[in-house]
């Protein structure tokens, strides 16, 4: 074990976490599901997800049982939903292929979708003690700096880079230990911003220190010019209150989750309610935009609220389609701002 990861351990025995949900009763479901949710997401989002998600799915049987549609829904609010929907896919072929047992090989958890390397790692490394080396996000952002690693850690050289040094430093023992440590000095003590140096149990070796140039490693990812979307959506009601919700496709903003109904460009509303509903419109009223920042870009949703003459004579042509009473409880999936103005209804 060299000095890097020794130091590391000695620091988290008396500074790391110790008290996060998946540390309390560690199984190798729970690190899995912990270990997904925190894919670029911080610890404080994902502890109340992941403590909601465990108590109702406590174990991967559970969880490939259930329908996506719950999964999605105890998902909503916590972003990347591709996620939620790969980790209820996993189980499913964990049932069929391992019987019910997580794989204990790289390769058997690469070949689950949504598991990356350092995901796999990460989870052979606390589940089964196994050693292999991560590089999520923080480890990535204290290994540039203990190596003065120049350049965007998304590019296939750097991290290549940065793999090299994370093999490297992974000890052949305290291997859970170790994990959680870098992962922890890099989200408490290597912060991005104002990085804590005076108190890092490795600072004495961080060439990036050395230097001076700690607060401008590792660089930042190349900004694009910023996007923004407009889409129109139907706030359909009909006539006893109910809202039409129809579930997005799997690829795209909001994958897989329940959300008002988009209207293609160049098509007239009353002509859509008619040939997807089967119904007569009674009234049409422009609500005021809404903004939602994503991860690439701004999406502008610009709502119709439409009032139907009638009860809809049918749901559409073949694509899940529901009616929700916004003064009751969801019970699918639906993204943070369509949630809302939910509520708003519900409330009206």
């Amino acid at each position: 074990m060299d000095s890097f990861a020794r130091k590391l351990i000695d620091w988290h025995a008396v500074h790391g976490r110790h008290d996060l949900p998946w540390q309390l009763d560690p199984t190798p479901y729970g690190i899995w599901v912990a270990e997904v949710m925190l894919q670029q997401t911080q610890v404080t989002t994902v502890a109340p997800y992941y403590e909601r998600f465990m108590q109702r799915f406590p174990t991967l049987e559970a969880l490939a049982a259930a329908p996506l549609d719950e999964v999605l829904a105890l998902w909503a609010g916590l972003g990347y939903y591709a996620r939620g929907r790969n980790l209820h896919r996993s189980a499913r072929i964990v049932i069929e292929r391992w019987a019910g047992t997580l794989p204990d090989s790289l390769d058997g958890l690469l070949s689950l979708p949504g598991i990356g390397r350092s995901t796999a790692g990460a989870i052979l490394a606390q589940a089964y003690g196994q050693r292999a080396a991560i590089l999520d996000g923080n480890v990535k952002r204290v290994l540039a700096r203990y190596h003065a690693v120049e350049g965007w850690p998304g590019e296939a050289a750097v991290e290549r880079t940065l793999w090299a040094h994370a093999e490297r430093h992974t000890p052949g023992e305290q291997i859970g230990a170790y994990t959680q440590a870098i992962m922890d000095l890099g989200a408490t003590v290597c912060t991005r911003r104002q990085p804590k140096c005076a108190v890092c149990p490795v600072v004495p070796g961080c060439a990036a220190r050395r230097a001076g140039i700690e607060a401008r490693l590792p660089a930042p990812r190349p900004k694009p010019a910023r996007q923004r979307r407009t889409a129109t959506v139907l706030v359909v009601i009909d006539p006893a209150g109910s809202v039409l919700l129809e579930r997005r496709p799997e690829q795209g903003v909001w994958g897989g989750l329940y959300s008002f109904p988009e209207l293609p460009d160049g098509e007239d509303v009353e002509q859509w309610c008619y040939r997807k509903l089967g119904a007569h419109v009674s009234s049409v009223e422009a609500c005021d935009p809404v903004l939602h920042p994503l991860t690439h870009f701004d999406l502008v949703l610009a709502p119709l609220q439409i009032r139907l003459a009638c009860s809809p004579k049918m749901v559409g042509d073949g694509r899940d389609r529901l009616w929700h009473d916004p003064a009751t409880a969801q019970t699918v999936g639906v993204a943070v701002p369509i949630a809302a103005a939910l509520r708003r209804l519900g409330d009206g």
